[in-house]
């Protein structure tokens, strides 16, 4: 089958689950969604997970595509709603970190009472580490003390970026069932061990 086939064709075949056809749409499309994305968000990271969920939405609702309507739009709708929808998570998450960081400066305690919890926290978090498996550890460590990407910790480790997130979710998951429950502590940990 050659690329020259019309959005229409192509349509229809993937309609069919003709993954080929599939292939040429991601080909056709993949650069330039990743552009209109990029200008949005300003990272790569953000942009290729964005530009593959639109592609896996494509995907699960072919039965649903009509084939003869302007599929540039229809995909570059689904983009920019991605796009927003991320836009609006991440806005959420820096307006909870900024309350988090108004709720800390905002305590009436002396700093003294706060560098005590923190090296209290620290403390019991060091513990916690040590309880995890020495790969769990080395992974939380390059990311949290090392500042590592997942990307970078997958590279480094050679291993799935996949398999680099779910060791940080279960590691967070592990210290946060972990951690006590007064509220110093617990806002000093949410500051700083989630992301």
């Amino acid at each position: 089958m050659k690329n020259a086939k019309t959005n229409t064709d192509l349509l229809l075949l993937i309609q069919k689950d003709d993954r080929v056809a599939f292939f040429h749409i991601y080909e056709r499309y993949y650069k330039k969604l990743y552009g209109f994305v990029l200008k949005y968000l300003k990272q790569k990271e953000d942009t290729e997970e964005i530009v593959q969920e639109v592609f896996v939405k494509i995907w699960k609702s072919r039965s649903k595509i009509d084939a003869y309507s302007s599929f540039d739009s229809f995909l570059f709708t689904v983009a920019y709603n991605a796009t927003m929808n991320m836009l609006r998570k991440k806005a959420n998450e820096t307006k909870y970190i900024e309350h988090i960081k108004s709720l800390q400066h905002s305590h009436n305690s002396p700093d003294l009472v706060d560098e005590i919890h923190f090296n209290e926290l620290n403390n019991r978090v060091q513990s916690l580490l040590n309880e995890l498996t020495p790969r769990q550890k080395e992974i939380f460590q390059l990311s949290r003390e090392q500042g590592l990407s997942h990307d970078e910790i997958a590279l480094k480790l050679d291993i799935s970026v996949n398999t680099v997130k779910k060791h940080i979710a279960n590691t967070l998951a592990f210290l946060k069932s972990q951690i006590d429950n007064d509220m110093i502590v617990n806002l000093l940990f949410i500051f700083l061990f989630l992301d």
